[in-house]
């Protein structure tokens, strides 16, 4: 009997020197992690990023009207002039009220990796005290600095409203010449609540599923703009059909003028969708800038080179649309690589989507009327892959192919497909659902028309 309690006194003895043990291990585990926590500073307004966001905010908002408005207009013909900027003009508005009803509260709030909710309906979650006791918005931690500095969560919703206001925008020149004013109007509102919002949650939403969980890389919006808004206008061309006359007519633009306005103020204003998507005045904003700059001014070359190379003359168009290419191309990456990898990704920006912008769309015979899905759906994509080519840890905190971390770009071309197969699968739903309430295609008299006369009454002299 003696024996068997010794035996089990020194069990339970040897147990609690586990169990004390495996505490002071777990104690100190755990220290580092709380005096990190403990030297975190607490989010606190800083002037200075709040300023430059401003300032992004205004340049992102340049890029729809009049920047795409007047990029767009010049492209279509004389009688769709009217037309098409009213598309870039009803879409800012349209969004600006989404936005402020449910569309910012879908995108950035609630803990779901996969679906944002309703706490920030009708933006009732901006008016309160921040850390400093100041009423007119809480801050946006989420994107606050290493010293803890961060700006008004109001600044994060109007600059986050800009992106969502443009990708609808973006897909209008899929089917440029051709589609209902009312039905542009419903398929815009529908597809960014259910499309956009999503994506938007899934990417950049504080624990998203592809940001946060899958570990993809989008600095400003490679697969959440660019992709999601080239393959919609993709599948938009596709199901309403080509414009009449295709193939066979002359659709060459209007008013190259505009278009090369349009993408002077693109390229201006892009500066605040990269630079500024750092959320900071910082070295990563620069960096973003510096390799936004870069990228663009490569890929315009190198459409303008193999344009001429192969035409026997450089066009202002292509040297526009090279220049849009290396935009979409660089942006997933702007605040990941450093300026070598800015000029790869615009070299092969411009090569490929001068590629699939004339020869691939010719070969496949579809009528993506401005080059919505050649550049933007295309650059977008190559963007997207090669940040996980390029990604200096320097840069951004994560490493890419080049220094020896293949398991990235895995994972951009994983992020990639999901937002394809979503984008692709809704798309179709929403545009054969406009199609069978309100119809998506004008009738062949307004079409030979115009747009400006038959949906406006207006017209251009």
């Amino acid at each position: 009997m003696m024996n068997r309690l010794t035996r089990t006194g020194r069990a339970l003895a040897a147990g609690f020197a586990s169990l004390l043990m495996a505490g002071m291990a777990f104690a100190q585990d755990a220290a580092p992690a709380a005096a990190d926590a403990a030297a975190a500073p607490p989010p606190h307004l800083d002037s200075g990023h709040t300023a430059w966001v401003l300032v992004s905010t205004g340049l992102v908002l340049l890029m729809t009207i009049p920047g795409l408005a007047l990029f767009y207009a010049g492209m279509v013909r004389k009688k769709n002039i009217l037309a098409t900027m009213m598309q870039s003009f009803v879409i800012t508005c349209l969004i600006t009220v989404l936005w402020f009803v449910v569309g910012y509260s879908l995108s950035f709030h609630g803990e779901n990796p996969f679906f944002g909710d309703l706490s920030a309906l009708f933006l009732q979650n901006l008016i309160g005290p921040d850390q400093a006791g100041t009423v007119g918005g809480i801050l946006w931690a989420a994107g606050a600095d290493a010293n803890g500095g961060a700006i008004p969560e109001s600044v994060n919703m109007m600059f986050q409203m800009t992106f969502a206001i443009i990708t609808p925008a973006l897909i209008t020149g899929a089917f440029a010449d051709r589609m209902k004013f009312s039905a542009v109007i419903v398929f815009s509102a529908l597809w960014s609540l259910i499309v956009y919002c999503t994506v938007a949650h899934w990417v950049w939403a504080p624990g998203g599923w592809l940001g946060t969980k899958l570990g993809v890389l989008d600095y400003a919006g490679g697969t959440v703009v660019h992709i999601n808004a080239g393959v919609a206008g993709l599948i938009g061309c596709l199901m309403v059909g080509k414009r009449k006359g295709y193939g066979h007519e002359n659709f060459a633009p209007h008013n190259l003028t505009y278009t090369l306005i349009g993408a002077s103020l693109l390229w201006v204003g892009w500066f605040g969708f990269n630079a500024g998507s750092a959320l900071t005045a910082d070295g990563r904003a620069a960096m973003a800038m510096v390799t936004t700059q870069i990228a663009t001014a490569v890929a315009a070359l190198a459409w303008m080179f193999i344009e001429w190379a192969v035409r026997g003359k450089p066009s202002a168009l292509g040297l526009a649309s090279g220049a849009v290419a290396g935009l979409v191309a660089i942006t997933p990456a702007a605040g990941f690589v450093g300026p070598e990898g800015a000029f790869a990704i615009g070299a092969v920006a411009g090569f490929v989507c001068f590629w699939t912008a004339t020869t691939l769309k010719n070969k496949l015979g579809y009528d993506d009327s401005l080059d919505a899905f050649g550049v933007h759906g295309i650059g977008g994509i190559i963007g997207a892959l090669l940040t996980g080519v390029f990604a200096l840890k320097e840069v951004g905190g994560t490493s890419g192919l080049l220094q020896g971390n293949p398991a990235q770009l895995l994972v951009q071309a994983e992020g990639v497909g999901i937002v394809l197969v979503f984008n692709v699968i809704v798309s179709v739903i929403l545009f054969k659902l406009v199609d069978l309430v309100i119809g998506l295609r004008v009738t062949l008299e307004e079409e030979v028309d115009g747009l400006d006369i038959s949906l406006h009454g207006e017209v251009v002299h």
